[in-house]
C-alpha cells in the first residue's frame, strides 16, 4: 500500500507544525523558568541580607507581612529600602 503524494504532504504539514509548536513552547518556557529563577534568587538574596542587617548591625528588622512580600518580589532593593528607612527612624514598625 503505497501512500498518495497528497497524505504525504498532510503528514509533512503536520510534522512541521508539531516541531514548530514544540518549539514555541521550549522558548517561551525557558524564558518563564529565567525568569521565576531569578526571582527566587533575588529573593533569597533579600531575605539573607535582612538575617545579616538583624544580626551584625542591629538594624532589627522585623519580619512583617508587607517585608516579607516585599522582599520577596523585589528582593535586594527592597532591603535597602526598609533599612534606610529603619536608620532614618520612618519605619512604624519596631
Amino acid at each position: 500500500m503505497a501512500l498518495s503524494a497528497l497524505a504525504i504532504v498532510q503528514y509533512a504539514l503536520v510534522a512541521l507544525v508539531i516541531l514548530v509548536l514544540i518549539y514555541l513552547i521550549l522558548k517561551i518556557g525557558k524564558n518563564i523558568l529565567k525568569w521565576i529563577f531569578g526571582i527566587v534568587i533575588n529573593s533569597i538574596l533579600g531575605f539573607i541580607a535582612i538575617f545579616i542587617l538583624n544580626a551584625f548591625f542591629g538594624l532589627a528588622i522585623p519580619f512583617t507581612l508587607p517585608i516579607i512580600i516585599s522582599t520577596a518580589i523585589f528582593g535586594l532593593p527592597a532591603v535597602g529600602t526598609i533599612a534606610i528607612l529603619k536608620v532614618m527612624g520612618a519605619l512604624a514598625v519596631s
